[in-house]
């Protein structure tokens, strides 16, 4: 097609026209992304009399066709808009959000204030809409508004003013091609807002945000998880290391006053068992306080998450002396000569009793006399060893227990030691498996963070290629819609 047949076309197809301005600054854009639809939609809230004012118009301009918003698709752009709000009150921010959607792609736009048989003040509310709008964008500044009654309680409808008006702009030889320039307005707008905020990151925003804080979620928690641990195990330690040690204490204590009793009580045909007695009973603690050990420490792994501590091996018994009963002879005969002493003055008194009570009976007294004086010798004799025994395995329980004290708490330092060592071990390798999962997860955030920051960054090179040439075309719309241009 040669220039001259393009300039004619343009001249005849007011949509050619309006397409060449844009094409004149950017080749790239060949359309708005609109279909003209010739119809007159009228649209507004709910109560605002939109449905009488359509059939009215319909009976009064059978040659256009009226429709409703949901007739439009959206990508349709009808001739003119027609909006109608109710004369009860001032438009709200929903009323101008909705006029802003329904003519986006349309520049003829008129206001309708319905409902003005009902309300006196309807030209007040009609002054305040033209200029709450006018300030909204200026495109609006171009809406003419009229007062309607299109279902009036009394009388005749009042739509003959919005008729004229209708016929008259709807009439005019350019109104495709200002339509045309109004849907090319809002798609350079669009666009323009786009590249905008893809150049400063809008839409990424969100999960950028988002990412940081779950980042930072993930090393706050790995912090504090680590160091609750820590400081868990590190308690229960103690508490066990604490309790153990009162347990094997109290046994100790226990066993003590145990075999203290039983050596008090002791006889002289027992006294040989005893020390296998106490051999016996220092055993068992000592298999007590290793299960008591075993327990705690189990319990202590199961609080703080961890797998039980490696079995020990066996407690050893701690080496124990015999009971120093050894031979005492000089000790002996000192008892004896006592104890003969006092036989000897027990005799005497007996055999005195017996000649003071019948003279005849002198030999049978000095027999008896000699008799109890014997028994008396060898008992206190006796008697005299055995309490001594008994003091000397007293001190010798008093010695055991104190050695097996010693045993059973280095017993419990020990095993708490190393239960600590394995518990520790196994918990700073549990960190550095969560340490390195939890890296794994900060890398890949981080990663998605350089992917948003690298496409950000070509985005704004984009926007910093293309915003010139779309704010040029804009303007150029602009100053054929509104006779100079306005940069956005």
């Amino acid at each position: 097609m040669t220039s001259g047949s393009t300039d004619e076309r343009q001249q005849t197809d007011p949509i050619a026209a309006a397409d060449a301005v844009v094409a004149a600054i950017e080749p790239g854009l060949t359309s708005p992304g609109v279909q003209s639809r010739d119809v007159v939609l009228v649209v507004g809230p709910w109560l605002a009399g939109t449905s009488s004012l359509i059939e009215a118009l319909r009976a009064q301009l059978p040659d256009h066709r009226f429709v409703e918003a949901d007739e439009l698709n959206p990508a349709h752009a009808p001739a003119a808009v027609v909006f109608t709000v109710s004369a009860i009150a001032p438009m709200t921010e929903s009323d101008c959000a909705l006029i802003d959607l329904a003519c986006r792609h349309t520049d003829l736009v008129i206001g309708v204030v319905s409902k003005i048989d009902a309300h006196r003040n309807w030209r007040e509310v009609l002054a305040a809409n033209r200029t709450l709008l006018t300030q909204r964008a200026p495109h609006y500044a171009q809406v003419q508004w009229v007062g309607a009654a299109a279902a009036p309680d009394l009388g005749e409808p009042r739509v003959d003013e919005l008729v004229g008006l209708l016929r008259q702009r709807l009439s005019d030889p350019d109104l495709d091609r200002r339509n045309r320039l109004r849907a090319w307005e809002t798609r350079l707008l669009g666009t323009i807002a786009q590249y905008r905020a893809d150049g400063e990151g809008t839409d990424r925003r969100a999960r950028v945000s988002a990412l940081h804080a779950k980042r930072d979620d993930i090393l706050s928690r790995r912090r504090l998880s680590k160091s609750e641990r820590t400081i868990a195990l590190r308690s229960h330690l103690q508490q066990a290391r604490v309790q153990l040690g009162h347990f094997a204490r109290n046994r100790c204590t226990s066993v003590r006053s145990e075999l203290a009793e039983d050596a008090a009580q002791l006889t002289r045909l027992k006294i040989g068992s005893f020390e296998s007695r106490v051999r016996t009973r220092v055993r068992d603690v000592v298999d007590e306080v290793e299960e008591g050990i075993t327990t705690e420490l189990a319990d202590v792994a199961t609080e703080s998450d961890l797998p039980a501590p490696p079995a020990a091996a066996p407690p050893s018994i701690p080496e124990i002396s015999a009971p120093p009963l050894k031979s005492r002879r000089q000790e002996t005969q000192l008892t004896m000569v006592v104890g003969a002493g006092f036989g000897l003055g027990v005799a005497l008194v007996v055999t005195r009793l017996f000649a003071g009570l019948a003279p005849g009976l002198t030999v049978a007294g000095l027999v008896v006399g000699g008799v109890v004086g014997l028994v008396l010798t060898v008992w206190v004799v006796g008697i005299r060893g055995l309490l001594h025994d008994r003091g000397v395995l007293d001190r010798w329980i008093s010695d055991v227990v104190n050695v097996l004290r010693s045993a059973v708490e280095e017993r419990v330092a020990t095993r708490v030691l190393v239960a600590e060592t394995a518990l520790t071990s196994e918990l700073a390798h549990r960190d550095e498996v969560e340490g390195a999962t939890a890296a794994d997860r900060v890398a890949e955030i981080d990663a998605e963070l350089r992917e948003h920051a690298v496409q950000t960054a070509k985005a704004a090179k984009v926007r910093d290629r293309r915003l010139p040439t779309l704010l040029a075309a804009i303007d150029a719309v602009r100053t054929e819609l509104y006779g100079k241009a306005t940069t956005s």
